[in-house]
Parts: structure tokens; C-alpha cells; sequence
């Protein structure tokens, strides 16, 4: 039977409902599976070393780059108006609630989505799927399960990981090119962050693990055409998750820091 021909204008709307239908579709047969037995565990904890631990340099790199980068702003201009007591809680609250949050998830995304989606995109295109099932493993137990644990426990610890980074890397240029005082910086991150600050940015990354793996796996499986269509659908995993990060990131904050 033909493919009915679907209007321009409406395609969008027709495509994101498709895209949300399959998402719950897949939360909702994760959720009821993720307990049902054949748990597995040695797929679950390999997704965990790929997700958290692989991921841990550039996470560290890209948040110690981006606080020395804010510090090297901040720093001056605090230096200048003469408020250089408060560049290190500046620069903390700057890393803990927004910086190493967003970037531990856009590094996820682009490093692990992208690979989860390709290789349960070429699964689905060579058939192995199906033989999945013939061998009596839901695919859900053995791709979709996993992917989403990993994601939700690993994000968080990225995150703290990049705060560290963060914070250390505001330290070394605001401190160590002499522009704030040792003690008048780390005096100013006690004193303007709180543990909700910190905790504040790990939930966050617990939704941004969320939307990595389920975009990720929803894209993988839904892919055909061959070598194209895993193209496809790794490209549309890293601008899809990319976009709803960015997107769940402005409720996120104002969910948890807006009083």
C-alpha cells in the first residue's frame, strides 16, 4: 500500500507527535520491564563504564575550560569595581547550577547518544533485533533498559565531576594569575553556595541522562534504510537531544533556583 502523501504544513506537527508517541510508548514498556526478569546486569554496567567513565576526561576538559573562561571575565571586572571578594562564588554558582550540569549532558549526548543511537540503528537494519526476539530476549530488556540506567546514574556523577573541574579551573585563573586572593576566593564560594546549589545541578543531569538515552534508543530503533538511515538517525539523536537539553534546562532552573 502507498504512503499516504502527508501536507508540508502539517509534516512537523505530524513527525513531533510521532516522535512523542514513540518516546512514551518506549518509557512506558521500559518502565514495566525494568524489573522483569532477565535482568541484565552485564549489559547494564557496560553502558555504565561507557557512559560515566569514558565520558569523565572530556567532561572534566570542556567544565574546567568553560569556568576558567568565566573567570577570566568575571575576575577583571569584579577586580575592577573593586568586588573581588565575591569572584569565587561567582564563579561556583555559575559552574554548579548551569555550566557542568548542561555541558556533562551535551557531551553525553554527542559522545554516548550518538553511539547508542548508531548501534541499535544497526542492529534494527541488519535484522539483529528481530533476532532478538527469535531468541526469546526482548529488546527492551537488552537495549532500552540498560541505555536508561546508565544514563540516569552516570549523568549526576559527570556532573559533580565537572564541578570540581569547574571551580578548579576558575581557581587557576582567577587565583594563579593574581587577581583574587587565595583565601578571599574560596572564603566567597562557602559563603555564597549552598549543598542545593550542587544538588540542584545534579538532578538536572538526571533528566538529561533521561532524554539522551530514550531519544537515543527511539531513534535506533525506528531506523531503516541501510547505512543511510543509521546516519540519519545518529544525526537526529545529537540535534534532537541537544535541543530538548537546552529546552529542559530553562524549566529545570526555574524549577529549582527560582525563588
Amino acid at each position: 500500500m502507498a504512503k499516504a502523501n502527508v501536507n508540508p504544513l502539517v509534516a512537523p506537527v505530524v513527525g513531533c507527535l510521532t516522535f512523542v508517541g514513540e518516546c512514551a510508548m518506549l518509557l512506558a514498556d521500559a518502565g514495566r520491564r525494568i524489573f522483569r526478569r532477565p535482568l541484565e546486569v552485564a549489559e547494564t554496567f557496560n553502558q555504565m563504564a561507557f557512559v560515566g567513565v569514558s565520558s569523565v576526561p572530556i567532561v572534566a576538559l570542556t567544565s574546567m575550560s568553560s569556568g576558567a573562561v568565566i573567570a577570566l571575565y568575571s575576575a577583571q571586572l569584579l577586580v575592577r569595581y573593586g568586588a573581588s571578594s565575591l569572584a569565587g562564588g561567582t564563579i561556583a554558582l555559575a559552574v554548579t547550577r548551569e555550566l557542568a550540569p548542561v555541558l556533562a549532558g551535551i557531551m553525553v549526548a554527542a559522545r554516548c547518544g550518538s553511539a547508542m543511537s548508531a548501534q541499535i540503528g544497526t542492529m534494527a537494519v541488519t535484522e539483529q533485533v528481530d533476532a532478538l526476539r527469535s531468541l526469546n530476549v526482548h529488546p527492551t530488556n537488552y537495549l532500552v533498559v540498560p541505555r536508561l540506567v546508565a544514563g540516569i546514574t552516570m549523568l549526576p556523577v559527570l556532573a559533580l565531576v565537572g564541578m570540581y573541574a569547574g571551580i578548579g579551573g576558575g581557581y587557576l585563573v582567577a587565583v594563579k594569575l593574581g587577581q583574587v586572593a587565595d583565601g578571599a576566593f574560596w572564603s566567597s564560594v562557602r559563603q555564597f553556595t549552598e549543598p542545593s546549589d550542587i544538588w540542584g545541578g545534579m538532578i538536572k543531569t538526571v533528566v538529561f541522562g533521561f532524554i539522551v538515552a530514550v531519544v537515543a534508543c527511539q531513534q535506533g530503533l525506528r531506523t531503516k534504510g541501510g547505512a543511510v538511515g543509521v546516519g540519519k538517525s545518529t544525526t537526529n539523536t545529537v540535534v534532537i537531544t541537544m535541543v530538548l537539553v537546552y529546552v529542559a534546562n530553562y524549566f529545570l532552573t526555574a524549577a529549582l533556583f527560582t525563588k
